[in-house]
């Protein structure tokens, strides 16, 4: 969307990438606790979902609502957790998780719970291959 985009030092070292969409890029939390996606608009500085054009605001619930119907579908949950924010990282970007009442943070939030715990090589392969390809029939 925008040549001057660059991806913040602490998303990029907390997920990995996933795929380029229309408007942004979908990444997964390197967190093995939660199926946790995270959509980062290719928009220069910007922090605040007000700040895109009304037309971007509406790109990117679309592409919330796709991160959300994969987890949904392929990570059984009760509930779609989604938010944005930015209080640490000031880059916009939008928390996309599938929580189930079994999961270490329930019924609280993610954040600050516990220590994450990275995939291993193997899954996170694997995860991101089923990942990608549940993007391609979209």
């Amino acid at each position: 969307m925008n040549s001057r985009f660059i991806l913040d030092a602490r998303l990029e070292a907390d997920s990995v990438f996933i795929a380029d969409g229309e408007l942004s890029q979908l990444r997964l939390m390197n967190d093995a606790r939660y199926p946790w996606l995270v959509l980062v608009p290719k928009v220069a500085d910007t922090s605040e979902w007000v700040d895109l054009p009304g037309q971007q605001q509406e790109l990117l619930l679309s592409e919330i609502n796709i991160a959300a119907k994969i987890l949904r579908e392929y990570f059984p949950c009760e509930k779609i957790n989604i938010g944005a924010l930015g209080n640490i990282v000031r880059q916009l970007h939008v928390h996309v998780i599938a929580r189930t009442s079994q999961d270490e943070a329930w019924p609280g939030p993610v954040w600050g719970q516990g220590k994450a715990r990275a995939y291993s090589p193997s899954e996170l392969k694997a995860l991101i291959q089923k990942l990608q390809r549940a993007l391609e029939t979209r």
